[in-house]
C-alpha cells in the first residue's frame, strides 16, 4: 500500500487518526514515504504511484475511472484562512489545483495562494489585503466548500473501512507536543492553529455532496480544465 500525505496543517487530524488506527506497522511507516503538496499528489495518483489520498477535488470526480471517492473530504463553511486569492497579478499556485479553479469559477483576479504558506500570511496581516476564498463561496453558492477528497484506486476494502472509522468519530483531539511541532516549523501558536482547525472538518454528507456538484458544474460551464501537468 502506498498512501499519499499532504504535509499541511489542515490534515493533522487525520494523521493522527491514522497513526492511531488498527493498521500493520508497515503501513504506519508508509505514511510518512509519500510527501507532498497536492497537485503533486495528484499526478502520484493518476499515475499509480500512490493507490490513496486526499486529492484536489477538481480531479477527484467520480465519473475519472482511476477514482474512487471514500466519503471524506477537507471542508469548510465559510471562512478557511489557507486559501487565498490576493490582491496582485492574476497568478496560479503551483501547489494547487482546485483552489486555481475555484478562482476563476468565483470570477476573481489576483494570486492564488494556499495551504500553511496563506495561512502564515493571514495569521501576520493586518490589513486583510485579500480574499478568502472559502468566504466568498459561501457567501455566492450558500453552500460548504469541499477543496479535497479522499480517494483510492487499489485496496478499497482497508481504505473504505479506515475511512468509516474515522468519519464515526472526526474530532481528533491532537496532542500539544505535536502542535508544537506545527508551531515551531510555522512560527505561529497554538491558539491560533487550533482556531483554524475549527474552520475544517471531513465527512462529507448532502450539503457537502451538493457544494460538490455545484462546483462540477460550473467548471464544465464555464470550461475549466485543471492543469494537466505539475
Amino acid at each position: 500500500m502506498r498512501f499519499g500525505k499532504i504535509e499541511y496543517l489542515n490534515l493533522a487530524p487525520f494523521d493522527v487518526f491514522s497513526k492511531k488506527y488498527r493498521a500493520s506497522s508497515s503501513f504506519k511507516k508508509i505514511l510518512m514515504l509519500h510527501t507532498n503538496y497536492p497537485s503533486k499528489l495528484n499526478h502520484e495518483f493518476l499515475f499509480g504511484r500512490i493507490d490513496a489520498g486526499f486529492i484536489s477535488s477538481v480531479m477527484a470526480r467520480p465519473s475519472h475511472f482511476k477514482v474512487k471517492p471514500l466519503g471524506l473530504g477537507i471542508i469548510t463553511n465559510g471562512e478557511v484562512w489557507s486559501v487565498l486569492c490576493l490582491n496582485k497579478e492574476s497568478k496560479n499556485d503551483y501547489q494547487s489545483a482546485t483552489s486555481n479553479a475555484l478562482r476563476k469559477v468565483l470570477g476573481l483576479e489576483g494570486e492564488v495562494i494556499i495551504g500553511d504558506r496563506a495561512l502564515k500570511l493571514y495569521h501576520a496581516s493586518k490589513d486583510k489585503d485579500f480574499i478568502d476564498m472559502g468566504k466568498e463561496w459561501k457567501d455566492k453558492k450558500h453552500l460548504p466548500f469541499v477543496y479535497g477528497r479522499l480517494c483510492c484506486n487499489a485496496n478499497e476494502g482497508f481504505y473504505k473501512d479506515m475511512a468509516k472509522a474515522f468519519a464515526r468519530s472526526p474530532k481528533v483531539f491532537i496532542p500539544c507536543y505535536i502542535m508544537d511541532v506545527y508551531a515551531k516549523r510555522l512560527g505561529l501558536d497554538s491558539k491560533f492553529m487550533r482556531a483554524y482547525l475549527k474552520n475544517l472538518y471531513y465527512v462529507i454528507g448532502k450539503k457537502e455532496a451538493l457544494g460538490l456538484g455545484r462546483f462540477y458544474r460550473e467548471l464544465r460551464l464555464k470550461r475549466i480544465k485543471p492543469a494537466k501537468r505539475y
